[in-house]
């Protein structure tokens, strides 16, 4: 048949006898005009264009320049596309109506369309150069355009058609369009005045773009990349090449900043404060952040309204498949475009929708991030001591409250939209199977609830589980922190069974946990089986009629789009109900006590001697001036005394302070600090000292009484809100930042300031040894720093900062003598001094008092002595004598002291040692690492990416196994069994249907019984099946998460010491907490609804295959496609996701960490300093989390897209295919799975995605699982041990050779040494000579690997060793208390009475403090014994040591945090208690062994000396007497 443009059948189809405009083609081919137009004109400057283009950056801002109605025009343009499309299978199906050919009824409406799609793509380039002046084509071509159409329209008028023909309603709706398109154009023209305008207007780039750093475009492209993610593909193609990095994506739009977006919400949020009650959270959310969320509902309801045309479509092509009609909608060619196009807008919306709520959440949830950081600067401090807030309840806030309300908002859009979904659903439902539809729709209903109930049930599981959790995690950590003592005390035992017992408790629950996440899967999968089943057997037995193909598969379909929302409504809800306790605390959190009045920290108040009370002096380093003198005793070193009246920096009058109860903690105060003078302050421990310096800086509640701060004169106004306090507090607090930056602590950086503060605090050694120096990352998860290095590190802070004013809370506490003299020296007296500085300290070394300016002497919570030195001899003779015994004792020990920095060399020593073995370990692991990546990869360039884009089948196969192998076959068999069920159901559904229509009805009843017997086990199979995998599943994955748990915990309870300096805490207590967490509750369900989905998807692939074969040919595109997708996905994905982990850690840290140092950056007035940080890291961490997000969108619609085309091509096919060969039933299956698979697709990309991140964790956990252990069992047995070794505690050292590692240098080499029992033997020697190695060596804690230690005839080398050390007693030189009763502590064992605790205690000199504590030996010892002074820890370790009456006793420097009377009476009680007994002390204190009856002597490993101390002593050549004589 020829083609003709006017087709040939007519005589008058070119004639124009009537007029040229009434030939209908002619008006046709006019209507050709503008289109070609637009091509010839567009064309050559696209290709010129393009050609320049490719050279521009990859970001190029003016790129992202929109013109005005941008938005409106793209949006009109797709609906002109669209209405093309319709004209085009109007004119198709017209034609096939006619003899021959009509190309005039299609091919204008065809070229149409392609001019339209060229001027978007003209428009996009044109705005993309900037250069508005070409937009003139579009303009010319839109009018030319409209005026074709209102010809054609004109004349259908004329001819009588009307609204009723569609090819009127088109022709109309296109004059629409070009009109308004027009207008738009003309628009543009006004705004930019590019033509017919003297002076076209200049436009800027919005801020955003101007600066290079924002990476997030999505707020800056145009439609169609905003709504297929476009702009990603250059980062998530990108990632594939090299891992996407924190630079890579940049910063966040400004609008998108917690800055920006706290200030939103505390607008919403203030404005509330008029009103008599609380301000509500809700009405601040809804004022700040309701209108993006109406916008993503209203895409929701789009999306969700689009969802039914996929039903509505297959029920016409199964209908409609052997039989033309001229109606177009009946037209199957025309449903399938129409079903296509429908899932592709549905899905775009349901992203969109998406994007948009997660997008809000991510504002609100850093909003609500820094209006947590804002209070807990503002936190009272005897709130945060007083346990009222916790740091977990704040860390709970920030990590869990504002995730909550994020989630709750990424669900919000479907508590509304969701009814809308049901209600539509029940309606269509109806539509098509009238009564037995509301059957079915009522067997979801009922069981809708029970799905509630197990969703809440699974709520509270979670939440007990998490309780145990962090039980568990409380007590992993305590183990982990005190290893060492557990191990030498042979407790690991009864710790590690305290946790295990934890974690059955939590097992408990996570089995609950899994018992009901199996039901909710399975009730998941169940509702739709039984609801078709319901409704089809309804059915068979009331409807005179059997079901049509086209009905069943259509109602099918809609049963599988109503089973989501009701699954996830019980999602949305329990998370409602989530949100609204997190409302509750936030609120409760926001309305928490505040310190004190803000008013005086603003400085807006004039500057008297009241408003600048907190203020200390100024950051003026000239002042300050002096006042006249008067008479004060003074010592010599300075002539300047503080005068009575005027030069007081800050004084208290009448001060009674509390921390939180009405009780005063300090009572009576009344005192002053002198100017630039050093004021200590002294007293025994637990005297109110550290209090007295809080309550100064205004941290303790006053009950009455004032603080004074006295500014300069008023002639420096301005500087009072600056004023700050240099405070070094007692519990030395760290940030996790380099070394310098926890020393300049924010102030500039001045070399020579900064050189000197660390000499003075004698740092340099320290740092040189930290791998990079003082760039290295110390704090809570930087390296871990020994107490007194921490301690300096604050010191030096202090001493860096450029205030007047300094308090140092007992900075010596944990340095030794040389330490402490030096620091006294060089940095108070000298650097401070010098500077004229007012230095407030507290200390217990008397002997410093001598260079005190002032001191202020206290006791049991009120001042009493205050004055100089002199004030104090003359009119307190008994205090002075007092002090002068313990100065005395304390200097002797000055003079006698043998060991240069020994205890700080020591904390080198180990410090040096856990660096240079962890390098070691570090390299080993490195090799495994590569070793494994060697086997897996061939040498050459494409190994990162391939084995970035691999999924970790190794450590998959790993984690099932320790699930056990019985387990894993049923899931695999139960899994397949229950989708071939699935997938039989349809298919009887589809025989069923499609054998009534061409049956005659004879058969009818007997047959439709037998097909309703089938049906009806089928499904029955079906639901069992669906059981049974959902539960084979759950526990699976618990099974498995009980092995890896415990063989990690055992692992490494016994792994030797040696583990523990090499590998960091943190990274031990990670595999614990978070690792654990992700095995326990994260990889089951991942791991079900990977297979569900991988399974659903090639189910639904085959029975298309099989119902239409030419289908497998448009297969390979398909899936080509699909594999690249999901591969780039998920390398991309994984790096996003890492970022989001390793930015979140910063954030969660960095409040942690402001919360535990409040009144450190309160003191020094650095609050600003750190808001900012916060809002930093709170930046970074949703750039990372939007991306994420982002990413996941990309995903998604690339999916839904290819699902959408699987669909299209099935239908095509099955139209395409002779109707003889297919039974329509077998038709309406293939597309309602095809349907479904658009849905699955993008869940067996995120589930592979997350299953990869997830199984990091198990890898992580298995790394662990080669940990060598300590050999427990020896070659002796237990029974041949008697009972009672040893009696007498003799002590035979023959040629012992000691070594770390197999790896390190011997520690000592071949010491022999005899100890008598009873005997009281010392050990010295310079730092490093081997004496903490030789203490380790009693235990068998180091490698032995030559020679042997008898004790009482017996090789502790071949002891088990349980025995061996339980048998023995160490006090240690760090104390270590753990959690619980003071019972618990003195004797975890519970073998002891409580008089021989009490005994103990007694010895201990804590008998009397303990009796007054609440519940006595019961009461209660807080985390690492915190309420506890370091002092009085100390002594309950020694208490620790006296109940376990072991013959021999070791004591490793135990004094060093004690103060002097404390020291004193214990060395007496060493004496007496242990008079029978063996005591080994090793000195650092050289003095402290000057009375023992033998003195080994130590020299890098080697004994140099052993004898008595006095033989030792008389011979002048011996190193003992040496060392003694160099320091006297």
């Amino acid at each position: 048949m020829a083609l003709s443009f006017c087709g040939n059948d007519l005589n008058n189809s070119y004639s124009v006898e009537k007029g040229v405009l009434n030939n209908g083609c002619f008006v046709d081919a006019l209507n050709l005009v503008p289109h070609v137009f637009l091509l010839f004109i567009t064309f050559p400057i696209l290709f010129i264009g393009w050609g320049s283009q490719s050279s521009k950056v990859q970001i190029h801002h003016n790129t992202w320049l929109h013109f005005p109605g941008h938005n409106l025009r793209w949006i009109l343009t797709f609906t002109l596309l669209f209405v093309h499309v319709c004209e085009i299978a109007e004119g198709i199906v017209s034609n096939t109506w006619m003899q021959s050919n009509h190309l005039h009824l299609f091919l204008p409406a065809f070229m149409g369309f392609i001019a339209a799609t060229t001027s978007v793509v003209y428009y996009h380039n044109i705005e993309t150069a900037n250069f508005p002046k070409l937009l003139l084509a579009l303009f010319i071509y839109w009018v030319l355009a409209f005026i074709t159409k209102i010809i054609k329209l004109w004349k259908f008028a004329e001819e009588g058609l009307g609204v009723e023909h569609l090819r009127f309603c088109i022709t109309a709706v296109l004059v629409v369009l070009y009109g308004l398109l027009m207008a738009v154009e003309v628009n543009v023209i006004r705004v930019r005045k590019y033509v017919f305008f003297a002076n076209p207007q200049r436009v800027k780039p919005p801020e955003d773009l101007q600066d290079l750093g924002v990476r997030f475009l999505q707020p800056f492209v145009n439609l169609l990349s905003k709504a297929t993610y476009w702009w990603m593909n250059p980062l998530i193609i990108g990632a594939h090449k090299r891992p996407i990095e924190l630079k890579k994506i940049g910063k966040l739009p400004i609008a998108m900043r917690a800055l920006t977006n706290y200030l939103r919400l505390k607008d919403a949020y203030e404005e509330q404060r008029d009103l008599d009650k609380a301000p509500s959270i809700w009405r601040s959310m809804y004022r700040a952040f309701g209108r993006p969320i109406l916008l993503s509902s209203t895409f929701r309801y789009m999306a969700d309204l689009l969802g039914f045309a996929g039903p509505l479509c297959i029920s016409g092509i199964v209908e409609h498949l052997d039989n033309k009609t001229e109606v177009l909608l009946q037209n199957t060619y025309v449903l399938a475009v129409l079903l296509f196009l429908a899932l592709i807008l549905q899905r775009t919306f349901l992203q969109a929708s998406y994007y948009v709520t997660i997008e809000t959440g991510i504002n609100l949830r850093g909003a609500l991030l820094a209006m947590i950081y804002n209070k807990i600067l503002h936190l009272s401090t005897s709130n945060m001591s007083m346990g009222e807030m916790t740091l977990g309840q704040i860390n709970n806030l920030v990590a869990i409250e504002t995730n909550q309300l994020m989630w709750f908002l990424f669900l919000c859009p479907n508590l509304w939209a969701m009814p809308v979904q049901i209600i539509m659903g029940v309606i269509l439902l109806y539509y098509l199977l009238g009564f037995s539809a509301l059957i079915g729709a009522l067997v979801i209903v009922l069981l809708a609830p029970i799905q509630y109930l197990i969703a809440t049930k699974l709520a509270d599981t979670q939440k007990s589980s998490l309780d145990y959790s962090t039980d568990r995690l409380k007590k992993t950590t305590e183990i982990l922190k005190g290893i060492k003592l557990l191990k030498l005390y042979a407790w690991e035992n009864i710790f590690c069974d305290s946790v295990l017992e934890t974690r059955s408790k939590e097992l408990t629950c996570l089995r609950t946990f899994a018992f009901y996440t199996s039901m909710s899967i399975f009730m998941n999968a169940a509702i739709p089986i039984a609801a078709v089943l319901a409704t089809f057997v309804t059915h068979a037995y009331i409807s005179q009629s059997r079901l049509s193909p086209a009905e069943a598969f259509a109602s099918l379909a809609l049963f599988h789009i109503l089973v989501t929302p009701l699954f996830l409504l019980s999602t949305v809800v329990r998370f409602a109900v989530k949100a609204l306790i997190s409302v509750q605390k936030l609120g409760e959190f926001l309305q928490s006590e505040e310190i004190g009045d803000d008013s005086w920290r603003n400085g807006d108040m004039p500057v008297s001697l009241e408003s600048c009370k907190k203020h200390p002096g100024a950051r003026n380093r000239k002042q300050p001036l002096r006042y006249q003198m008067d008479n004060y005793e003074q010592p010599l070193r300075r002539q300047l005394r503080p005068t009575e009246t005027e030069d007081v920096a800050v004084k208290v009058n009448n001060g009674y302070f509390t921390w939180g109860s009405n009780l005063s903690t300090l009572s009576d105060i009344n005192i002053r600090i002198p100017t630039g003078q050093l004021t200590m302050i002294v007293g025994q421990v637990g005297c109110g000292k550290s209090s007295l310096l809080l309550a100064m800086l205004g941290e303790m509640q006053t009950l009455s009484g004032k603080v004074y701060w006295t500014s300069k004169p008023s002639f420096e106004p301005f500087l009072c809100h600056l004023y700050s306090v240099a405070y070094a507090a007692q519990k030395s607090w760290l940030l996790n930042a380099t070394v310098e930056d926890n020393i300049t602590f924010g102030s500039p950086f001045s070399k020579q300031r900064y050189k000197a503060v660390i000499d003075a605090c004698s740092l340099q050694p320290d740092i040189d040894l930290l791998p990079f120096g003082d760039q290295t990352e110390i704090g809570e998860r930087g390296i871990n720093l020994s107490g007194g290095q921490r301690q300096r590190i604050c010191v030096a802070r202090a001493l860096y900062q450029n205030t007047n004013i300094v308090f140092l809370d007992d900075p010596f506490s944990a340095l030794d003598i040389h330490l402490s003299d030096h620091l006294m020296q060089e940095g108070i007296l000298k650097f401070l001094q010098d500077d004229k500085r007012t230095v407030v300290l507290v200390t217990h070394k008397l002997q410093y008092l001598i260079h005190a300016d002032w001191i202020i002497a206290m006791k049991d919570g009120s001042v009493l002595r205050e004055g100089t030195l002199k004030d104090i001899q003359t009119h307190d003779v008994e205090l002075y004598e007092h002090w002068k015994t313990l100065m005395n004792r304390q200097d002797q020990e000055l003079e006698k002291d043998t060991e240069i920095e020994s205890q700080t060399t020591l904390e080198r020593k180990t410090l040096r040692r856990a660096f240079y073995s962890r390098e070691a370990k570090n390299q080993i692991d490195d090799e495994d690492e590569e070793e494994e990546e060697e086997e897996d990869e061939d040498d050459n360039m494409s190994t990162t990416t391939s084995r970035r884009s691999k999924i970790p089948w190794r450590v998959c196969w790993r984690y099932l196994s320790s699930g056990g192998f019985f387990l894993v076959f049923l899931l695999v068999t139960s899994k397949l069994a229950k989708h071939s069920v699935m997938v039989a159901i349809d298919y009887w559904l589809a025989d069923w249907t499609s054998s009534a229509s061409n049956d005659p009805i004879s058969s009818f009843i007997s047959d439709d019984q037998s097909y309703l017997l089938v049906f009806i086990i089928l499904c029955g199979a079906g639901i069992v099946l669906c059981l049974i995998t959902s539960l084979t599943v759950e526990f699976l994955g618990l099974s498995a998460a009980t092995n890896l748990h415990h063989n990690l915990l055992n692992k490494i309870i016994h792994a030797p010491l040696r583990f523990f300096d090499v590998t960091p805490l943190g990274q031990i207590l990670n595999r614990f907490s978070a690792d654990t967490n992700i095995i326990d509750q994260h990889i089951p369900p991942t791991l079900e609804s990977l297979t569900r989905s991988t399974l659903l998807c090639l189910s639904a692939i085959g029975i298309i295959a099989f119902v239409t074969p030419v289908f497998l040919i448009a297969l390979f595109p398909l899936a080509v496609a699909f594999y690249f997708i999901q591969k780039y996905f998920r390398v991309a994905s994984k790096d996003l996701q890492d970022l989001d982990d390793s930015t979140q850690l910063p954030l969660l840290c960095h409040f942690s960490e402001t919360a535990e140092g409040l009144t450190t950056i309160r003191a020094f007035r650095h609050e600003a300093r750190f808001k900012q940080r916060m809002l930093e890291l709170t930046d970074t961490n949703n750039t990372a989390y939007l991306f994420l997000s982002a990413a996941n969108r990309w995903l998604e619609v690339r999916t839904d897209y290819l699902g959408a085309v699987i669909v299209l091509t099935a239908a095509v096919a099955a139209i395409w295919m002779p109707f003889s060969r297919l039974q329509s039933g077998l038709v309406g299956l293939g597309l309602t799975y095809a349907l479904t698979v658009t849905n699955y697709l993008n869940w067996v990309v995120r589930n592979l995605a997350d299953l990869e991140v997830q199984m990091a964790a198990v890898k992580k956990v298995n790394s662990f699982l080669s940990t060598e252990s300590e050999n427990y069992e020896g070659s002796i047995d237990v029974s041949q041990v008697p009972e009672d070794w040893p009696q007498h505690g003799e002590i035979k050292i023959q040629d012992l050779c000691v070594r770390y590692d197999p790896m390190l240098k011997p520690v000592l080499k071949h010491v022999n040494a005899f100890i008598n029992p009873g005997q009281k033997v010392g050990i010295c020697g310079r730092t490093g000579s081997g004496k903490s190695s030789l203490s380790l060596a009693f235990f068998n804690m180091v490698d032995v690997f030559e020679g042997k230690i008898i004790i009482d005839g017996i090789d502790i080398c071949k002891l088990p060793l349980q025995t061996l050390r339980s048998r023995l007693s160490i006090i240690l030189q760090d104390p270590v208390l753990f959690s619980g009763s003071i019972r618990f502590n003195l004797d975890p064992e519970r073998t002891c009475t409580d008089d021989r605790l009490w005994e103990a205690l007694e010895i201990a000199q804590l008998k009397n403090m303990v009796k007054a504590l609440p519940g006595g030996l019961d009461a209660v010892i807080t985390e690492g014994g915190e309420n506890f002074s370091v002092g009085q820890r100390q002594l309950f370790c020694l208490a620790r040591a006296f109940v376990r009456k072991s013959s021999i006793l070791i004591m490793d420097e135990a004094t060093a945090s004690i103060d002097m009377a404390t020291e004193n009476i214990l060395q007496k009680v060493v004496m007496t208690a242990f008079a029978d007994r063996t005591v080994v002390t090793i000195a650092h204190l050289v003095a402290s062994i000057l009375e023992a009856e033998q003195v080994l002597v130590f020299s890098s490993g080697i004994l140099v000396e052993f004898d008595s101390a006095a033989n030792l002593l008389a011979q002048e050549d011996s190193l003992f007497s040496i060392l003694v004589r160099t320091h006297k």
